[in-house]
Formats: C-alpha cells, structure tokens, sequence
C-alpha cells in the first residue's frame, strides 16, 4: 500500500508528534494503542531522519499494544499495512491482521503469499474477501507452503462463482483442471504433492537451465528435422507425478523448478503441458529447447511463438522454423531473419511444411541470385 501521511490524527496523536524524536522511540505515552502506531506511521512517512527509528520501535512493540491498534476499527488501514510489513511474522499478530476490521485486502493478499499452512488456511475461511479481491487467491495458490487441498477448495469457489483469478498466468488450466469435475485434494493428495516438491528440491536442475538460448539450435537429424529431447527420468518414489490430479501438476508446474518443468511439459493432458511453459520460472534457454521439440503439444510451441521477448532470442527463431508445430504465420515471420546457413538447413529439411521450405528456398535466391 501507499506509505503516504494520514490525512487526520487524533488530537492525543497530534500532540505527540509535537515531539517526535521521543514519540519515535516510543516514549510519549499514548492511552490508545492505535494512536501508537499512528504516530510511528506518521513519522515514518514523513520524517526520513527518523523513519528507521519509528519502524524498528513499530516492530518492537508488545504482542498486547500491536494486537489493540489492529482490532481498532477506527485505524488507518494504511497503518495496519505497515504492521503487517514489520511484525506480521508473529502468529498472533497474523492473525490479528487477518480478522482485523479495519485490515484492507491488498494487505491480507501480501500475507496469504506469506504464511504458513494453518495462516494461510485462516484466510481462506473468509469467502467474501476472496470474490472480493481474487489477488489473494492468486498470492495464496503461489505460496508453496499452502495446502493443496486449500488451494483446490478455493479455486473451486472462484470458478463456481465465475471469478477470473488475476496474476495467475495458467488461470484458465487452472480452472479447467477444477471445472471438469475432478474431487477436491484431501489430506492424501496434501502428503503427496508435498513429497514431490520435496522430492524436486533435492534434483539438480542446473543442465536444463544452462546454456545460451540467443546461440541455442535444436540438434538436426539426417532428415534435416530438429531432434526432440527425450523426457527426464522421475522416481516416483521421491517423486509421485503419477499419483497426482491434474490441478496437482498443473500448481507443481506453475512453483516448480526446471526438471518439474521438463517431465510435466510432455504430460498427455494438454492443460498440464500448457501450464508448465506458461510458469513463471520458464528460462530462455528452456524455452529454446522445448520451442524445437515436435513432440510437445501444438499449444505449448504456439504460446512460445506468441512470446515476443522469446522470439527475439536466434536460438528460438530456429527451433521454431524447424518445427513442423509452429503455426505457419509465424514460420513465414521469423525466417527472414535466419542466417545464410540456416536458411539452407530449412530449405533441405523434410520435416517442414513444404510451403516453409518453399519460403526458405525463395529468401536464398533472393539473397544469391542465380542460387537454386
């Protein structure tokens, strides 16, 4: 929120602040709670001299003086934020905030990204803040510490109430995988979508994200098509993907690491598969790779040919070319800006469309004359 001054004060406040090295310590008595922090929020806003102070004095109150200013009704919400910021790692002050009545929702979704399971299952309690204000679903289903089971039941009402999830980049998968009928998680699919991310955590994921995606080229095979790369082997014993529901995977694909990414990318449901290059955590150099891979599904090599800051990158350009998956306007987009040798790969390949190779062979002869 806004770190800006409040627009009124109490008078006690106002009187405080007449001596604001002291009140900035915590030193001029306040009989209100909510005058407290209002003061220390005050000076912090507008004194940058003795923000710190005020801030560490605000962090060091009493559980007792910090739970009476939050379950003031006539706080500034402004001024509960900035609790939040700076003791809302307490659990009683957490929850506090959370059933607070003057707590604003942008303030409860800055804590549902940073609470544990049973904080972040008290703030699903509250229905009506969540159609209110679907950021908090969204700061919810992103937080790795959350339920899945939680996750699952809050997406439910968000879908069932026709309320589009925002920040979300898999949202529609998301929704699709509660929609089509599916139970909701229970305790078991808690214990086993937490043994996979802890299973992945263990896995060193540094060969799928290294590399230099803008000099990346798929490997070619006697066809002149690129060669798709095979799945990473999974042990399901540490890692239980096939135990797993669809909104299990398509959340391990959205909070994964890159070899969740690279197995749930070829998942046989589309919605998973789209889901995984739709994550955040998606590299460059990933996306080069999975971009000449034929064996994905057509919707994950057209998301990545719709992604412009991935398109820009060479690498990319060629693996889409050789891709007999990219849609054909895209093919005939990029292949103006290949270089003389890879052009002549393309114009060879037999696992192009034939109108791509044309193309290729049509750019060759525009750029050497009397080539054919």
């Amino acid at each position: 929120m806004n770190h800006d001054a409040l627009s009124s004060l109490s008078p006690a406040a106002q009187k405080a602040l007449a001596a604001k090295p002291m009140a900035a310590k915590g030193l001029v008595p306040l009989a209100r709670p909510a005058d407290m922090t209002s003061v220390l929020y005050q000076i912090a806003a507008t004194d940058p001299a003795l923000e710190g102070t005020a801030s560490a004095t605000a962090a060091g109150l009493p559980d007792a003086i910090l739970l009476g200013a939050v379950g003031d009704a006539t706080i500034d919400p402004r001024v509960v934020d900035w609790i939040a910021l700076r003791a809302g790692d307490r659990a009683k002050i957490f929850d506090a905030i959370v059933l607070g009545p003057a707590t604003a929702d942008p303030t409860i979704a800055t804590l549902a990204g940073k609470g544990d399971a049973r904080q972040v299952d008290l703030i699903a309690q509250n229905e009506q803040r969540l159609l209110r204000h679907p950021e908090i679903i969204a700061a919810l289903y992103t937080n790795a510490k959350a339920r899945m089971s939680t996750v699952d039941r809050v997406v439910e009402l968000a879908v069932r109430e026709h309320v589009r999830v925002p920040g979300l980049a898999c949202w529609d998968e998301v929704a699709r995988a509660i929609g089509a009928g599916a139970p909701v998680a229970t305790a078991a699919d808690d214990a086993v979508f937490a043994q996979a991310a802890a299973g992945l955590a263990e896995l060193d994921e540094t060969p799928l994200v290294t590399g230099d995606a803008e000099k990346f080229a798929p490997e070619l095979g006697e066809d002149g098509a690129a060669k798709a790369e095979a799945a990473p082997e999974v042990d399901e014993k540490k890692i239980p993907i096939s135990k797993m529901s669809p909104s299990q995977k398509i959340r391990l694909a959205t909070l994964g690491n890159a070899f969740a990414r690279a197995v749930l990318i070829r998942d046989p449901m589309k919605m998973v598969a789209v889901a995984a290059i739709k994550s955040p955590g998606v590299t460059e150099i990933e996306a080069a790779r999975y971009a000449g891979n034929a064996g994905l599904a057509d919707d994950v090599i057209r998301h990545i040919a719709a992604r412009r800051e991935w398109t820009k990158l060479y690498g990319v350009k060629i693996a889409l070319i050789m891709n007999p998956k990219t849609p054909m306007t895209e093919s005939m987009r990029l292949m103006p800006f290949l270089r003389d040798k890879d052009l002549r790969n393309v114009a060879r390949s037999r696992g192009v469309p034939s109108a791509v190779v044309a193309q290729a062979r049509k750019l060759i002869s525009q750029r050497t004359p009397g080539a054919k």
